[in-house]
């Protein structure tokens, strides 16, 4: 669909915007994340092959693998929310400006009496989770993570090996963010969750210009802005932050956004049809676990509701193809390692060339230069083995 609603290209990113997510605030997690241990810029990939056989002018990928062992973009938002949180305790205990405090003070050991009282909470798919624990463990904090009944065993896996307590709760994703919510008000601990709501906005606010990392680094990879981005969407906040950051970097030579969900859980699609926040029902099962949220957060639909140019839903097996693809590239192309939400971008190109009326909808043409954000490698390397039919160590290998 194409968003009726959607900003003119002209239109300035104004004050209203800049409430939710700001140039400041972005050069700031940028200034923080980047002085981190092993902080390393991750790789745009060029897929000229690729390209040629979709019938655009260039395609390229953010491959987020690499980012900090965690094989996904997420580390960048939580851990960074977790060091704010710990900052503002440490600030606020110790009487002292919060603009003194940096990761570099809380990693230095002298103020370990209080960060080891505190613990920290959020529902997670399986990345978002794998990135507070991990950036707990950075900072010597505690943490709980509640997954839902349907996240893989080694989702789970890879956030307890970071020392969280994790949880199941029965129902769906949204369910698990609830019984976050209703824990850390039961025991006193902090919810550090990229999903905002009436009353809870820094924090979300804090991951989400986390994630402008990315859009930072895009910029500074490409020598002009692309045509067309296509990002994924669970609850929103990876999509408003590179739609922010875009649109602030570069005004009206942004890109057209096209925000790409799963058919089952597709509920800023729905949202951007009716022109208000829509929640999906249901269990949101889908192989594109990272997407499976029914609801769109606050903030990221503040930015997404004139930010998005248009949006696509698409069945899971065009995400599975799409792993499958970069996994055994055209003739010149890099080999990729994507999970299945990292692969959704290309699961809706996929769904474009199946139907040709679609790239109308979404301005694609022989002269477009598409960016993919992969969000994700193999997150889960026993699914990814089963999908792709070998080892990511295999594939970067051939």
């Amino acid at each position: 669909m194409s968003n009726p609603r959607a900003a003119a290209p002209a239109e300035p990113y104004g004050e209203a915007r800049s409430q939710v997510m700001s140039a400041p605030r972005f050069a700031a997690a940028l200034a923080e994340i980047s002085s981190w241990p092993g902080y390393a810029r991750t790789p745009l990939v060029a897929l000229p092959g690729l390209a040629s056989a979709l019938g655009l002018a260039q395609l390229h990928y953010k491959d987020e693998r690499g980012r900090f062992g965690l094989r996904s973009f997420k580390a960048l938002g939580g851990a960074y929310a977790v060091s704010n949180v710990l900052r503002r305790k440490v600030a606020a205990a110790k009487g002292l400006p919060l603009a003194s405090l940096g990761s570099a003070d809380l990693l230095s050991g002298a103020h370990d009496d209080l960060i080891r009282g505190e613990t920290v909470t959020c529902a997670t798919d399986g990345n978002h989770g794998r990135s507070v624990a991990w950036g707990a463990r950075l900072f010597g904090c505690r943490c709980v993570i509640y997954v839902h009944e349907t996240v893989s065993q080694g989702r789970r896996d890879a956030i307890a090996q970071y020392g969280a307590q994790v949880v199941e709760v029965k129902g769906n994703y949204d369910d698990a963010v609830r019984h976050a919510a209703q824990q850390a008000a039961a025991n006193g601990w902090t919810v550090v969750s990229d999903t905002s709501y009436p009353g809870y906005r820094d924090i979300p606010s804090d991951v989400m210009h986390g994630y402008g990392v990315m859009a930072a680094e895009i910029g500074a990879q490409t020598p002009e802005p692309p045509t067309h981005v296509f990002v994924q969407a669970g609850v929103g906040a990876l999509a408003a932050a590179i739609c922010a950051d875009f649109w602030i970097r570069w005004g009206e030579r942004r890109p057209q956004f096209v925000v790409v969900e799963p058919l089952a859980a597709d509920c800023v699609y729905r949202s951007l049809e009716k022109g208000e926040q829509v929640a999906v029902q249901g269990s949101l099962e889908t192989v594109m676990a990272g997407l499976a949220c029914g609801e769109v957060s606050d903030l990221a639909w503040a930015i997404l509701r004139e930010g998005a140019n248009s949006a696509i839903a698409v069945d899971d097996r065009y995400a599975l193809a799409g792993m499958r693809l970069f996994a055994n590239p055209l003739a010149g192309d890099t080999p990729i390692v994507s999970g299945e939400t990292g692969a959704s971008g290309l699961a809706a190109l996929l769904a474009v060339r199946d139907h040709p009326a679609l790239a109308a909808t979404l301005k694609l043409d022989a002269s477009s230069r598409v960016l993919l954000l992969g969000s994700e490698g193999d997150t889960d390397p026993a699914i990814y083995r089963e999908v792709v039919g070998r080892s990511a160590d295999a594939v970067l290998a051939a």
